[in-house]
Order: structure tokens, then C-alpha cells, then sequence
């Protein structure tokens, strides 16, 4: 979707990003950031072109249609290609000065922007939206209209694109973390990764959504903040387990690598 795109895009790129900084190797540098710019350019931001042709509405929480203006979509298209590589640029330059875990930061914050549009919205009503094929299913909606949703044309494109998109994001993140030699074996990785993405982060924002939903603005916002205080707590924080868990505490610990990083 047009709205959430935007952190999307600076999501995958920040997480690619972090991934790349695992390897000590400085050759490793181009060839991640090449690599990055392939999947933008020809999977992801083409899969929005697709989306926002054939389901204007849907792809834009239906507030547009197909008479968005020409440079609207221009900009759409670009900006989820150099939104991943700013994402990518800032990771790489704090992984660059020791601060690994900044930057696994701006992975999870990426992605948590995107679920919490796709759950709230900014009327709250973004998990209608999101599970509603057309602008008039939205009027009256019910669960019912989900579970339409699921076998509609939205939903079956989606799902085709994510059979190429999903494989080889994950793909390139669990090799380029695996580079380090410290990382866990590949199945393991790849359900870690996938678990932060599909299970962890959508979480987390519905649990904001909730608390700005019974807190208002301002209380929702201080709860969120203070939920990933705890999360990311040094000692028992989920969050920082997980980023231990890719083996960045151990792989970043050398005093004196080719990135100039250090724990």
C-alpha cells in the first residue's frame, strides 16, 4: 500500500543493511549494495506498480483511484527504491561505528511503521482497509468481509508476489548474516528472521494500536515507547535477545575490522 511503502521499503533496506555489516570482508560492501538495488528495483517496487494498476483503491486504503496524478506515482515508485537504500546507507554507517544493535533498531522500526499503518491507520480503521478488496466493501465492514477478502483478487495477487518477494529477502538476509561464521545454521536463521517479521513486529503493533485506542494519541505514544524500553532491555529484553541471537554480540567483538566496528 502507497501509505505504508514508504517504511517498508526503509525496513528491508536497513534490514539488508545490517545483515551486510556481519561480514568483515570490504569487497562484501558493493556487491550487498548492488544486490539491495536489484531487489528495490525489480521485485519490490515493481510489485507496488502492479498493485496500484490493478487495485488503485486498495493500494491507496482506498482514498484514491487510478486518476492519481502522474507524478503521485513517480514518486511512489521512487521512493521505494531509495528509501531501502538510505535504509541500507544508515545501517551500514552505524554497524560502521559500533552500533549494531542502533541499527537493528532502524530494521524493526521500518517494519513496525508498516504494521502499525497497516493496523491503525490514522483513524483507526487501517485493518479494515487492508482486509477490505474494494471501497465499497469497506461501507458496513464485518469480519465477514475479511474472510471474503482472503480469496479475492488483492489477496491472490499478494500472495503469487510474496512467493518471489518473501524467498529471496530472506534469503539474502540469512546468507549475508551467516558470512560472519557465527550466525545459527540457515533453517534456524531464517525462522528467526521470519518470526521477528510475520509474528514479533505485527504484535507489537497491535498491542500500540490497542493502547492508543484506550490510551488516546499522546498515552498510546508513551505506552509504545515505553513497551520497547522493555524489549529492548539489555538483560531481559526480547528485542536485544533477538539481536544477540544473530550472532552480532560475538561477530562485531574483534577490535579491529575492516569496517572499523567494534562491540
Amino acid at each position: 500500500m502507497v501509505q505504508v511503502d514508504v517504511f517498508w521499503s526503509y525496513g528491508i533496506g536497513a534490514g539488508l543493511g545490517l545483515a551486510s555489516a556481519a561480514s568483515t570482508r570490504v569487497e562484501k560492501v558493493r556487491d550487498h549494495a548492488f544486490q539491495t538495488l536489484l531487489f528495490l528495483a525489480i521485485v519490490f517496487a515493481p510489485s507496488g506498480f502492479v498493485l496500484l494498476w490493478n487495485f488503485p483503491s486498495w493500494e491507496t486504503m482506498h482514498v484514491g483511484t487510478r486518476d492519481l496524478p502522474g507524478w503521485l506515482v513517480a514518486l511512489f515508485g521512487v521512493t521505494n527504491i531509495t528509501q531501502g537504500l538510505l535504509g541500507f546507507a544508515v545501517a551500514r554507517w552505524l554497524c560502521a561505528r559500533g552500533r549494531a544493535f542502533s541499527a537493528y533498531l532502524h530494521w524493526v522500526g521500518g517494519y513496525f511503521g508498516m504494521f502499525f499503518i497497516l493496523v491503525h491507520g490514522w483513524d483507526g480503521s487501517g485493518y479494515q482497509r487492508f482486509f477490505s478488496p474494494t471501497r465499497e466493501a469497506l461501507t458496513g465492514w464485518t469480519w465477514s468481509t475479511a474472510a471474503a477478502w482472503l480469496t479475492s483478487p488483492v489477496a491472490i495477487t499478494l500472495m503469487v508476489m510474496g512467493v518471489v518477494l518473501i524467498p529471496w529477502l530472506v534469503g539474502l538476509t540469512v546468507s549475508w548474516l551467516r558470512e560472519s561464521g557465527r550466525a545459527p545454521g540457515a533453517a534456524a536463521l531464517s525462522a528467526s528472521v521470519l518470526g521477528l517479521l510475520v509474528i514479533g513486529l505485527p504484535a507489537i503493533a497491535i498491542t500500540s494500536s490497542v493502547m492508543v485506542r484506550q490510551a488516546g494519541v499522546v498515552g498510546g505514544l508513551l505506552g509504545t515507547v515505553a513497551l520497547f524500553g522493555v524489549l529492548c532491555a539489555p538483560r531481559f529484553g526480547l528485542l536485544r535477545r533477538h539481536f544477540e541471537s544473530l550472532g552480532f554480540e560475538v561477530a562485531l567483538e574483534s577490535p579491529a575490522t575492516p569496517l572499523g566496528v567494534t562491540s
